[in-house]
């Protein structure tokens, strides 16, 4: 179970969170939100990235600034595009990220060979990253997050880039692994996650402004059709830059 109590964080005079509380079982979280909802900082304060201005992430009841390592090895994280080596093959970067995550050398093979195929790259797997897609690129992330099997992964924007075939590989994947999982997920294609989300977090201004299955949402909100129309009911005229459906 991961607890967020009274989650803050202030940049100079901009408060990016404020105050944010929830509880997440197993299961999986859409975060929806414009740019500047504060999305990116409280996936970054989760996985340990930043530190809050004031209050305090629990897994299992346990802080996890106490946690150190531990809460590392049960982490998943895959953010968008970041953090990757041009010069590295597919395997080479997993191999790496597979040492760092204190995965045994003699269960490495199989398991990159698991995470290539999820990710559908094996054919890939040799080639080096500067020469992927932006597409490619993201999955290469996901793949690395789901290394070692971790209880809690964190996704940014995971189908962003993928064209439609991929988009609903990866779709489908993230639900057939989320038995056992809290997996939180952040995107602007609405559509990616209305069909798999246990329940949906819409953020804005650093508060959550309201968190329920999409059922409900669609409810509360007019008696919405779908969740894209809860999207832009809430956030269309202030997330007139982004859209809630890909492009």
């Amino acid at each position: 179970m991961l607890e967020l109590k009274n989650i803050s964080k202030q940049y100079g005079t901009r408060r990016a969170l404020d105050n944010v509380s929830i509880t997440l079982t197993n299961g999986i979280y859409g975060l929806l939100g414009p740019n500047g909802a504060g999305k990116s900082t409280l996936m970054n304060i989760i996985t340990g990235n930043l530190r809050p201005s004031s209050g305090k992430v629990l897994w299992d009841g346990k802080c996890v600034q106490d946690m150190g390592a531990a809460y590392r090895s049960l982490l998943g994280y895959a953010p968008q595009q970041q953090g990757l080596y041009d010069t590295f093959t597919g395997i080479r970067f997993l191999s790496y990220m597979a040492a760092l995550k204190g995965i045994p050398k003699k269960e490495q093979k199989q398991e990159i060979r698991r995470v290539l195929d999820y990710v559908n790259l094996t054919e890939k797997a040799r080639q080096p990253i500067g020469s992927y897609s932006g597409g490619m690129k993201q999955r290469i992330l996901v793949a690395q997050a789901i290394l070692g099997n971790p209880r809690l992964i964190i996704l940014d924007e995971p189908t962003a880039g993928l064209d439609p075939r991929e988009r609903v590989r990866i779709r489908e994947n993230i639900r057939n692994i989320s038995g056992d999982k809290i997996i939180l997920v952040s995107t602007h294609v609405v559509s990616d996650i209305e069909s798999i989300a246990s329940e949906i977090i819409l953020l804005r201004n650093g508060q959550i402004i309201n968190h329920d299955t999409v059922s409900a949402l669609c409810r509360k909100y007019r008696e919405a059709e779908n969740l894209e129309q809860v999207y832009l009911q809430v956030f269309g005229e202030e997330d007139e830059h982004d859209s809630a459906y890909p492009i």
